[in-house]
């Protein structure tokens, strides 16, 4: 009953906490943005199970729900700003198919070797995104989220790390498809540290982390900055800069005991899936753990993990609650206190979560007991 009776609270929360935010969001040096203490709490694109992801609705969200940081995955607009979106590709997030001004910039492009047709943010000017508004991205799973389509607009990373500030959380950016971004002329790495100066935060101590899931670009900014770097590791696959230089390492080679000892030379931890930390089996239902975390610890490395969706498609098998025939069955929220419990005990440094407030529910139930 405790477990459902999180899932409720943490849901409501965010209806009532319009007031809080000077309560449950000054936590950004809890928990440790230096990895002690408690597990840090990240808000993933903000607070994506109950507003549109990478809007500054969301990420308020977020803070209100008591996340540490809130993360904005960043791409660059073709006057080179760097703007909040999953992706460069914004015909999902956008109503950029509503303005007829801007249908002949829709196009096929390849992005880290798969083709893509849609609009691209590089082909946009800040002014021009400006006109746009966001939308959710997946309404069938989210479709409370759709009342919130187009009341915002597309943010800055400035404008996200002034949120972050005023608010006492940290930033926790993503660059997207850096290769990519650099072929282009728009690397996303120096405007981001320049965005970091001129707010402030651009020293080892700063409440921010930078994140990729490329090699490169994390090995260059060490050399660039204090700030604390993320190496991220997909489930399956290999980093695109790997693959684009002809490397055949993988995202297996990075997690085994020598190539974490490689990223602990460029990094200060490691962004791994789930399933990395505790596999699934051909059912879908959990296998036994991994020993990354402790393989990761052992090489002074961090371990975060992503993402802890709520809905039951996105939960374990064995963590998804009521009836699998129900047409509502899919979305509707699964035994989501469970799993984060389960991933909580493995003795990780922080979570990526939808739902930041049942996150932090779980994780002050633990701390109190």
């Amino acid at each position: 009953m405790m477990k459902r009776t999180l899932a409720v609270i943490a849901g409501a929360v965010v209806l009532a906490a319009v007031g809080t935010v000077g309560a449950v969001g000054a936590t950004a040096e809890r928990g440790g943005h230096d990895g002690g203490g408690e597990p840090l709490v990240i808000g993933h694109r903000g607070a994506s199970a109950v507003r549109p992801e990478h809007t500054l609705l969301s990420y308020e969200a977020a803070i209100k729900l008591g996340a540490d940081y809130i993360e904005p995955d960043l791409v660059s607009t073709k006057d080179h700003v760097l703007v909040a979106r999953h992706e460069n590709e914004i015909g999902g997030t956008t109503d950029v198919a509503n303005h007829p001004e801007f249908a002949g910039r829709r196009t096929t492009k390849t992005i880290d070797g798969v083709a893509i047709t849609g609009w691209f943010t590089e082909d946009f000017t800040l002014a021009e995104l400006r006109t746009l508004r966001a939308k959710e991205r997946i309404p069938d799973l989210r479709p409370d989220n759709a009342a919130f389509d187009g009341l915002a607009q597309i943010p800055t990373f400035d404008e996200v790390i002034k949120l972050a500030r005023r608010h006492g959380v940290g930033v926790y950016p993503e660059t997207k498809h850096p290769t990519y971004f650099d072929s282009i002329g728009l690397a996303l790495e120096e405007p981001l540290l320049q965005t970091l100066r001129r707010n402030g935060w651009d020293g080892s101590r700063a409440p921010v982390f930078i994140q990729s899931f490329e090699t490169g670009n994390l090995r260059e900014l060490r050399s660039a900055t204090k700030t604390r770097l993320i190496q991220l590791i997909n489930g399956t696959g290999a980093p695109y800069d790997l693959v684009a230089a002809g490397d055949t390492r993988t995202y297996d080679d990075l997690v085994t005991p020598a190539g974490l000892r490689d990223i602990a030379r460029y990094a200060d931890g490691v962004g791994v899936a789930t399933t990395r930390l505790i596999p699934t089996g051909p059912d879908g239902r959990l296998l036994e753990p991994t020993p990354l975390v402790r393989d990761a610890h052992r090489r002074g490395l961090l371990v975060h993990t992503w993402t802890v969706r709520p809905e039951n498609s996105q939960l374990p098998v064995d963590y998804r609650l009521g009836n699998p025939a129900s047409p509502v069955y899919p979305r509707a929220t699964g035994d989501v206190a469970g799993w984060l419990e389960r991933l909580y005990g493995l003795g990780i440094d922080g979570v990526f979560s939808d739902d930041p407030g049942i996150a932090r529910a779980v994780r002050e139930r633990l701390s109190d007991g």
